[in-house]
């Protein structure tokens, strides 16, 4: 017990390299919630578009998802980080890291947004036409209310695995929690800066996660 004590639980060590963990932890935030925000809104944005159901469009979107939804998340970034350089694009790696997850998250996103377009009975389409409101109208105030409240629950946990992946900045240098954390490992030579890196993510996430299984819950709910 005493050496595992020693090997992740050595508080001279903690202490030493809290205040860097902490500064990962506010960069994981920051990434998180730029993800969130863009990738949500991306995936809308497609799944509004695909609606109109122009041919071409559409096999363009069609295809564009499939890749992202295929790729790890890990070849993207380095694809981005270290290919596009060579084309005479930099980027830095918050910024590679962001553009990565948002559109990982915008492909599961659309997809998820699309499948409640669908599910929306054709009367609504029908009833909302018949009022006289154009296609647009009633794209955006009658059905898109409708499906939107429906993906909430699966668009929460798709969103929360992807968030999680901010760790992966760490193969590009990127400050966030597991990068600081692996620093810290390697100047120390103890394990216990990177058993808080996983406390600091329980506690960063854990919450999220509840908050998504509450929304899950009511939204469902609300549905029957």
């Amino acid at each position: 017990m005493s050496s595992f004590a020693e090997a992740f639980l050595n508080w001279e060590v903690i202490l030493q390299y809290l205040p860097a963990i902490g500064r990962g932890v506010i960069v994981t935030i920051q990434i998180a919630i730029l993800v969130v925000i863009s990738g949500i809104a991306l995936g809308l944005l497609l799944a509004v578009v695909r609606s109109y159901r122009i041919t071409l469009v559409n096999w363009m979107i069609v295809a564009l998802v499939d890749t992202l939804r295929s790729l790890p998340p890990l070849v993207l970034i380095l694809l981005i980080y270290f290919g596009l350089p060579n084309i005479g694009i930099n980027m830095g790696g918050f910024v590679v890291v962001w553009l990565v997850l948002t559109l990982v998250l915008a492909a599961f996103a659309e997809e998820i947004f699309w499948a409640g377009l669908l599910s929306v009975d054709k009367g609504q389409w029908q009833a909302a036409r018949s009022t006289g409101l154009g296609y647009t109208q009633a794209l955006l105030y009658v059905v898109m209310p409708q499906a939107v409240r429906m993906t909430i629950p699966p668009l929460t946990n798709r969103t929360i695995a992807i968030t999680k992946n901010t760790a992966l900045g760490t193969v590009i240098g990127v400050a966030e929690i597991m990068n600081e954390a692996t620093t810290a490992v390697s100047f120390s030579g103890n394990a216990s800066p990177l058993f808080v890196g996983a406390v600091a993510y329980v506690l960063l996430f854990l919450p999220v996660v509840y908050l998504g299984r509450w929304i899950e819950t009511r939204f469902a709910w609300k549905k029957n």
